[in-house]
């Protein structure tokens, strides 16, 4: 991005929450703008999937709208301004890539990684503001299964893991056989930690096989969804409604739609 073209946003931003400006604008603060932030993520992440370029560029403009109305709040009540964010993210980026920009040695990704843990242990050590655990500073507003695949690679990082693939796969036939116990004694808190524990030791096999579970499960919702609406739309074809049609009928359309996507 050109220096003046973002002066002009952050110009347009002043603009619209300096009086006369725009109502709307000028009503808003940090914590209620925060719906909209994690709206424009989520679209970004939606046209990545969708891998259109024009959609892409299109969300990345409206999240970088959001940042850049928040460091506008920020500097109106004196924190910061969006050139220390810059500055700070510079900071960082080159503090924590020492094997780039410093003497330090890393071949593999998992050496790199590695360093960023140490250096970020480092960071926070310095700091009263933060909590010092090992799993510390993992925001709880992430989605839960993001947040399970973040908390299980920081204590695998440490050596709190399985040795592999096979002892996690041991724990989930564990977990489902807990989970079954407790739906014959119809225990609905049972159940429901039973449930969480499956899930939770899910996201370690996929770990293991380098799958972040958000994604996973984001694009298998969004296939299903596909191929929902292909059996919706053939049975509309023919006269007929999801609700009168039977169980074979939709089967069969559902292996069609499985065969449309691989075309």
């Amino acid at each position: 991005m050109s220096q003046a073209k973002l002066n002009e946003l952050l110009s347009i931003m002043e603009r619209l929450r300096a009086p006369g400006g725009c109502p709307w604008d000028r009503e808003q603060s940090k914590e209620s703008i925060v719906p909209f932030i994690i709206e424009e993520a989520y679209e970004v992440v939606a046209a990545i999937d969708a891998r259109s370029p024009d959609n892409l560029k299109e969300e990345l403009g409206d999240l970088l709208f959001q940042i850049i109305f928040i460091c506008q709040l920020a500097r109106e009540e004196g924190s910061f301004t969006m050139e220390e964010v810059m500055e700070g993210s510079i900071e960082k980026m080159v503090r924590r890539h020492p094997h780039v920009f410093g003497d330090v040695k890393a071949e593999t990704s998992q050496e790199v990684l590695k360093n960023w843990a140490e250096i970020k242990k480092t960071e926070k050590a310095g700091r009263n503001d933060v909590e010092q655990g090992c799993l510390s500073g993992i925001p709880d507003q992430l989605p839960a299964l993001l947040r399970a695949h973040k908390v299980s690679g920081k204590a695998a990082r440490v050596g709190f893991d399985w040795n592999d693939v096979e002892g996690a796969f041991g724990k989930v036939e564990e977990e489902i056989g807990e989970f079954r116990a407790a739906l014959k004694e119809h225990d609905g808190a049972a159940m429901e930690e039973e449930f969480g524990d499956i899930l939770f030791t899910l996201v370690n096999v996929g770990r293991f096989a380098g799958i972040n579970p958000e994604n996973a499960l984001r694009k298998t919702v969004g296939k299903f969804i596909r191929r929902f609406h292909y059996v919706e739309d053939e049975l509309k074809k023919k006269g007929e409604e999801l609700s009168s049609a039977s169980p074979e009928e939709m089967e069969l359309l559902w292996k069609e739609a499985k065969e449309h996507e691989r075309k």
